[in-house]
């Protein structure tokens, strides 16, 4: 999948997270900022590194900024941020867990 564009998904609020994707040169650059990041900071990444291969995402700029939400969360508003980043005509609706 390629970013094309500029996205955002979720919201700053308690329990959720905001995911903010531009379209980058080069490597994929993931930046995490957490609340609890020294808890939970390996399975954010791991959670967000799952999704990120699963919708074969090789470049770009993701930056999230979690308040603690659950993995359901940081999935579905990383897919959905991605999926409007994308110059995508068929969506592979089988990725996305």
């Amino acid at each position: 999948m390629k970013i094309v564009r500029e996205a955002l998904a979720g919201t700053q609020e308690s329990s959720d997270l905001m995911v903010k994707i531009a379209p980058a040169h080069g490597e994929l650059e993931v930046v995490i900022h957490s609340e609890v990041i020294k808890q939970f900071g390996e399975q954010i990444r791991q959670v967000v590194n799952d999704t990120l291969r699963a919708m074969n995402v090789h470049q770009g700029l993701i930056i999230i900024e979690d308040k603690g939400a659950l993995d359901c969360v940081i999935r579905a508003r990383l897919q959905s941020a991605l999926l409007r980043a994308a110059d995508e005509q068929a969506i592979n609706w089988g990725a996305l867990k």
